[in-house]
Formats: structure tokens, sequence, C-alpha cells
């Protein structure tokens, strides 16, 4: 079977034309302290086991912003959990070497999962601005899912789409995330450690998302060609 393009049935060449024409004005417009046009929040798990997936999400951040690189300013937030009862946020962001720094002076401790407290705070960040995505990269989960429903539940509420990627196949975590993505419409998907290239283009096109919308996503995976990048379309395209 043919591949299909995501471009072909979320935006006809002229919208995705305008869109790049309307998003080259913006980039212009918004300088380093000016507005955003997108706002997303970068969650990882940082306990123990997950040092090595840490430093390649480290190299691998500035896809963010190089995604949109041209299209708007897009704001970062860094949030992680690790050790006891360690929960923390970083300042905002739109610079691949600010946010590489903030990543880089985190180093993974033993610990459970602390998801629930990952999604209230992004609830309490919604509140007050608007957040267009939540990224989530892990590969299991300690808390029990029915527990993180009703928190989803809100950020679907205040229209945070979470993108659940889970490294490697732990079938607790493949339901919990696969619900949280559920709820929020988001999107959820599965990599391994040796799939790096796979992460990368996750990322960039959840950005991409965040700026541009569909007509972003449709313009990174036409940049692309990335599969995953499509797959991950045909997700957000099968919510009303």
């Amino acid at each position: 079977m043919a591949r299909k393009n995501i471009v072909a049935e979320t935006s006809n060449k002229q919208d995705v034309a305008d869109f790049l024409s309307k998003a080259r004005d913006l980039s212009v417009r918004a300088p380093a302290a000016g507005p955003a046009q997108g706002r997303l929040i970068f969650a990882m798990d940082a306990t123990a086991s997950r040092q090595p997936s840490w430093d390649s999400a480290t190299m691998l951040q500035a896809e963010m912003f190089d995604a949109v690189s041209g299209l708007g300013a897009l704001d970062i937030q860094l949030v992680f959990f690790r050790g006891i009862s360690e929960c923390k946020a970083s300042g905002w962001c739109r610079d691949a070497t600010v946010f590489g720094n903030y990543m880089t002076k985190v180093s993974c401790r033993a610990g459970h999962t602390q998801i629930e407290r990952v999604l209230a705070h992004v609830e309490r960040e919604a509140a007050n601005k608007k957040i267009d995505a939540l990224i989530y990269v892990g590969d299991c989960i300690e808390e029990n899912p029915d527990d993180l429903a009703p928190i989803a539940g809100k950020l679907a509420l205040k229209g945070v789409k979470a993108f659940m990627f889970q490294e490697g196949f732990d079938r607790k975590a493949q339901f919990a995330f696969g619900e949280i993505a559920r709820i929020t419409d988001g999107a959820f998907m599965q990599f391994d450690a040796s799939a790096v290239q796979k992460l990368r283009d996750l990322l960039g096109a959840v950005a991409s998302y965040a700026v541009g919308g569909q007509d972003g996503l449709a313009v990174y995976q036409e940049k692309t060609g990335s599969n995953d990048v499509l797959l991950l379309g045909n997700q957000l395209r099968k919510k009303p």
C-alpha cells in the first residue's frame, strides 16, 4: 500500500502555503523576548535507570527549537522528577543552548515515578496561560493509572494535548500512557533506546504542532518524510 502524506489529509497545498507565509511574518515579529506562538512542557522521568535516556534527550532537545525555525517562537519548560519526592520545573525558554544547560545540570537519582505530580503541574501552568502541548518521556509507571485519569481530564478541559512517548514496551506503562493520550486527545508512541532518530522526529513534530497546529505538523512531516511523524499525525486526525 502506498504511503499517504499527512499534508493531503490535513491541509491542501494552498493552506500550507498560506500558513508558511503567515509563519514567516510571525517569526520576524517574535524576537527572543517577544510573544510566543506556542508553549510546550517537556517532561521526563529522571530516576536512576534513566540516565542514558536523559543524556540522549539532552542531545536531541535542540530539534524542538530547530523544527520551528521560520515558523514562529516556541517557549519550552523542562519538568522532571527523581529521588523520593523531588519534582522540579525550569524557567521558560526558547533557546536550545539555555534549555540544554538546564538538562545537563540534572543527574538521575533512584526513586519512583511521579507522573501525577507532573500532570498536576501542567494543569496549574495551563490555568495561568495556555499550554499547547505536553511531551512526556518515560519507560514505566509505579502509580495507579486510575489516579491519573482525573488530572488528564483537567488537562483536556484546558486544551492541553499530552504526547506520551514510551521507551520500551512495559505493558502497564503502555496502558497508562495510552489512556492519558486518549483522554487529552493527544498521541501515544513507543520507541526503543536505539531509535534516536525516531525520538528526534517525534520531538520536532510536537514542537511544530505546538506552534502551527495541523499545518505546522504537515510542514514538518513533508520536510522530514518521517513515517513516525505520519503515524503521530494519524492519531491526532482521528480526534473529533
